[in-house]
């Protein structure tokens, strides 16, 4: 078998920079839409449910290709996987910018999603395959960084696109951006030469998803994750509305800044683990939960500053409490650790499309305040799912007062690393 690629040699710098142009096309994609919303709206004669759809039935595709392409690839490989599936997914995006209507608009986003899934699903498994530790871990953060960047470029190139020239254009943008990725992304990345196929085992495949379910710790952090991102994900798409109406009107390049606040809670995620160690994780997603809740409340004040504001609050809780979920799920799951994680983005990727639905009548019923009280009913719950981990892991043996223990003023003993690769 060939070595193991090294860090910071060509091959390295080859991959990862592959991976992340991939990781970045993917999530400009996937969120393309959002700050289109108003807009789509106006000119499809569409409901604010109807225009949310564009976002909801993708990350739904996407969550449930995440079960497929595993498994799959484990059996074919990893490369042609993601180059396929990329492939496909630029093919819609171009296609989106001549859909003549939502029913075709709509179709076109659902496929798309299924085919957005192919790398986030296969890239870490490729870089396990046929990096060694020390790469591995130096490769996987800038990966991540990809996602927030693709998420964000997204937003801004799409919502920039359509102020000039419609909501079409957008898609066009999106397209011809992943039409490049795509080029690089054949020529950069290395051939697999540690990958050893293994003969597909759905039975096994089930019992191990089914063993998660069952265990109470992971399914509590599926829940907070997967309600967490349904509130977070979808007051961005909400606010559009409200920010797009009388006295804000903004345009869409205007909303498509406004996910610049997503860049506070990627500082946040890059540091939560250093400032959760030494305390329960479970506490750790509360005080996460809590920052969520607080800067919801805060966009209640009819401020453009002061909704900004509660905007990167909510980056800044979302991301931290998010980081410590996915963390904490790795960490409880006794076997099947890829599977555990891959569900965990189920759970994640199918909140984020059931919260437009969710939010919907609240709009309808009182527009943002009715959005805000939908959204703290949800996030008491998580609120109170991560107290219950906490209660679950440690029992009633401390003296010290959870409300201490919240603030940092108990210290907890440190969970063992988290050596899993994620």
């Amino acid at each position: 078998m060939s070595p193991p690629i090294t860090a910071r040699t060509p091959a390295f710098w080859r991959a990862t920079l592959a991976l992340c142009l991939g990781s970045i096309a993917i999530f400009a994609n996937l969120y393309a839409p959002q700050p289109l919303l108003p807009l789509l709206r106006g000119d499809l004669g569409i409901s604010e449910l109807q225009a949310s759809l564009t976002l909801s039935v993708t990350t739904f595709t996407l969550g449930l290709s995440l079960l497929l392409f595993g498994p799959l690839s484990d059996a074919i490989g990893r490369r042609a996987i993601m180059f396929t599936t990329l492939a496909l997914a630029t093919a819609c995006a171009l296609a989106l910018a001549f859909a003549p209507d939502f029913g075709t608009l709509l179709a076109l986003r659902a496929l798309q999603g299924f085919f957005l899934g192919g790398v986030p699903a296969l890239a870490l498994a490729y870089l396990g395959d046929e990096f060694d530790h020390e790469a591995l871990l130096l490769a996987v953060g800038i990966y991540i960084g990809g996602n927030s960047i693709g998420g964000i470029a997204g937003r801004l190139l799409s919502g920039a696109s359509a102020a000039e020239w419609g909501w079409q254009a957008s898609f066009l943008t999106a397209g011809l951006l992943s039409l490049a990725v795509l080029i690089a992304f054949i020529i950069l990345l290395p051939p697999s030469r540690r990958f050893q196929p293994k003969p597909p085992r759905p039975r096994a495949m089930v019992a191990d998803l089914a063993l998660h379910l069952r265990n109470p710790s992971i399914l509590g952090a599926y829940l907070i994750g997967g309600l967490n991102f349904m509130v977070f994900i979808n007051l961005y798409s909400y606010v559009t509305f409200l920010l797009s109406a009388p006295p804000y009107h903004l345009s869409p390049m205007w909303l498509g800044m406004l996910f610049l606040t997503y860049l506070s809670g990627t500082v946040a995620a890059s540091f939560s683990g250093r400032l959760a160690r030494g305390r329960s994780q479970p506490l750790a997603m509360a005080a996460g939960t809590l920052l969520l809740l607080g800067g919801t409340l805060l966009t209640l004040v009819p401020h453009l500053a002061a909704i900004i504001g509660g905007l990167l609050i909510n980056a800044v809780g979302f991301f931290f409490a998010h980081s410590q979920a996915a963390s904490w799920v790795s960490h409880k799951a006794t076997r099947a650790r890829a599977s555990a994680s891959s569900l965990y983005l189920v759970f994640y990727y199918t909140g984020a499309s059931l919260g437009g639905f969710y939010l919907g009548p609240y709009w309808h019923w009182a527009d943002w305040p009715g959005v805000v009280l939908g959204a703290v009913l949800i996030l008491t719950i998580t609120l109170g799912l991560a107290l219950w981990l906490h209660a679950r892991e440690h029992g009633h043996e401390h003296a010290c007062p959870w409300w201490q223990r919240l603030a940092g003023a108990c210290r907890e003993p440190a969970l063992p690393a988290d050596t899993s690769g994620r």
